[in-house]
């Protein structure tokens, strides 16, 4: 009987929510220097360079490239202790993560977290483009770091 009903409950909430991401939102790629990086994107991929913005909370600098309906995101560390810095130091320049576009971000956090996995943000928080964002332990997904990302209205694309 609790198994149904553990059943039941989880019935509920993926009627409420979809489970299923719209997109891949983008990819992020860790970098050392964007300025140095942004003319192989922009000249040689032909990409189309969005936007460029400082995140003084995550002590990073990023760049949006758009392809298609999703981006590059290029993260240049602000200083020694930003985590791309870290990341840096431990695995050089490349894929950093893959952000999946989410509706209700706060609720699959919570189902996440009921369910048992390991997050590294337990709540969103703000992240670029009036975002609210929050990332999956890789433990969670055979080494992948994962960032759900939910954008305000008034960028969704």
């Amino acid at each position: 009987m609790h198994d149904e009903h553990s059943l039941s409950k989880r019935d509920n909430w993926k009627k409420s929510i979809s489970k299923t991401p719209k997109k891949i939102a983008h990819i992020g790629v860790a970098v050392s220097d964007i300025d140095q990086v942004l003319p192989f994107y922009t000249d040689t991929l032909g990409l189309e360079l969005e936007s460029v913005e400082t995140i003084d909370t995550e002590k990073i600098k990023t760049a949006f490239l758009k392809i298609g309906e999703s981006r590059i995101e290029l993260l240049e560390p602000i200083n020694n202790e930003s985590p791309i810095q870290t990341f840096l130091d431990k695995k050089g320049e490349g894929i950093h993560h893959v952000a999946l576009e989410t509706e209700a971000i706060d609720e699959r956090l919570q189902q996440m977290k009921a369910e048992g996995i390991p997050l590294i943000n337990e709540e969103a928080k703000q992240g670029a483009h009036d975002s609210q964002i929050a990332f999956i332990h890789p433990k969670a997904a055979n080494g992948v770091l994962f960032e759900l990302c939910q954008h305000s209205e008034k960028n969704d694309d």
